[in-house]
C-alpha cells in the first residue's frame, strides 16, 4: 500500500494546473457528480464537513445545496486550487481553507461529521497512513465517502508505454479489495466498496497526454524520468496506442473504486473486524 510521491512535485504540477484544470476535468467532474448522488441514500446532518483534495472546489456548492447548515472545510495540497475553489461558496457562506496534505490533516481529533474526498487519495504515499488519518479527524458516527482510481485506471496508456521503455509512466493504483482491508484496520464500519469502468475516448493520444498534463496528473510515483520525450518514442507510443481504435476513437479507460464507511459509536466499537464483513459490489 506504500508508494514513493514526491509531494513537491505534486504540489508544483497541481499549483501549475489551476487555470486548465476546469477545461480538462470532464472525468473528475463526473465522478464527483456520482460521488455526490450516493449521499442521496445516506441520511445525515453534519455539523462539519471536510472537503478532502477538493480541487477547484467541484463539490462545494452541491454540498452547500444539500446541507444547509453544515459549515465546510476545503484542503487541498495547493494553494492555487485552494483560491479557485473558495469562490465556489456562497456568497454569504464562503466555506474555511487549509492547505495541508491528506497523510498529516491540520486538524484536531474528532473534527468533522461528513469527510468527502473526491479522486485524491491516489497520491497518497501510505494508504493505512492516510486511512487512520480520515478516522482520527471524523466524530463517532460520522461518515467517510470516497472515490478514488483503482488498478485497470489508464490501462491502455500504461500497455502502450511499456511497448517503448521500461520507464514508468504511468501511475499504478490500489486494489478496491485492499481499500476495503485498510478501511477496516484504520477501524471504520461497515464499509461498502463498489467499482465502475468508465471510457473517456480520444482521437488521438496526444490529447489524452494532454489532458492529464492540464489537470496536474502527469507525476509518477518513482520521481520524473530522465530526459526529456523525444520524438521517436511519442511516435512509438502512438503507434502502439493505436491497437486500441475503434469506430475512429482511442479509448482511456478509468476504474472507480468508490467507498463509504461509518465510524462507531463507543457501544458499537466493543464489535471486532470478524464481525464486521466489507462489501463488494461490481
Amino acid at each position: 500500500m506504500t508508494q514513493v510521491f514526491d509531494q513537491q512535485r505534486i504540489r508544483k504540477a497541481f499549483d501549475n494546473a489551476a487555470e486548465s484544470y476546469d477545461q480538462a476535468a470532464v472525468l473528475q467532474k463526473e465522478v464527483c457528480k456520482r460521488l455526490l448522488e450516493k449521499l442521496d441514500a445516506v441520511r445525515l446532518s453534519p455539523d462539519w464537513i471536510l472537503d478532502a483534495g477538493t480541487g477547484t472546489g467541484e463539490a462545494v456548492k452541491p454540498l452547500q445545496k444539500k446541507y444547509k447548515k453544515s459549515e465546510i472545510v476545503l484542503l487541498d495540497l495547493s494553494e492555487s486550487m485552494l483560491k479557485k475553489a473558495v469562490k465556489q461558496g456562497a456568497l454569504f457562506r464562503k466555506p474555511h481553507q487549509i492547505c495541508g496534505n491528506i497523510e498529516s490533516l491540520p486538524f484536531v481529533d474528532q473534527s468533522f461529521d461528513l469527510l468527502f474526498s473526491n479522486l485524491a487519495m491516489q497520491w497518497c504515499n501510505d494508504l493505512g497512513v492516510t486511512l487512520a488519518e480520515f478516522r482520527r479527524v471524523l466524530k463517532p458516527g460520522a461518515l467517510l465517502q470516497f472515490a478514488t482510481f483503482g488498478p485497470d485506471t489508464l490501462k491502455e496508456l500504461r500497455a502502450s508505454w511499456q511497448k517503448v521503455d521500461a520507464a514508468v509512466h504511468v501511475n499504478s493504483f490500489i486494489d478496491m479489495h485492499d481499500i476495503g482491508d485498510g478501511l477496516l484496520q484504520a477501524g471504520f464500519a461497515e464499509p461498502i466498496m463498489e467499482s465502475e469502468i468508465i471510457t473517456v475516448n480520444y482521437k488521438e493520444v496526444d490529447t489524452l497526454m494532454q489532458d492529464l498534463r492540464d489537470i496536474g496528473a502527469n507525476v509518477t510515483a518513482d520521481g520524473h524520468r530522465q530526459g526529456l520525450l523525444t520524438r521517436n518514442m511519442l511516435k512509438k507510443l502512438r503507434e502502439a496506442y493505436e491497437v486500441y481504435r475503434q469506430n475512429d476513437v482511442l479509448p482511456a479507460s478509468y476504474e472507480i473504486v468508490y467507498g463509504h464507511a461509518w465510524v462507531t459509536t463507543k457501544e458499537k466499537e466493543k464489535q471486532t473486524s470478524a464481525d464486521i464483513n466489507v462489501n463488494f459490489k461490481f
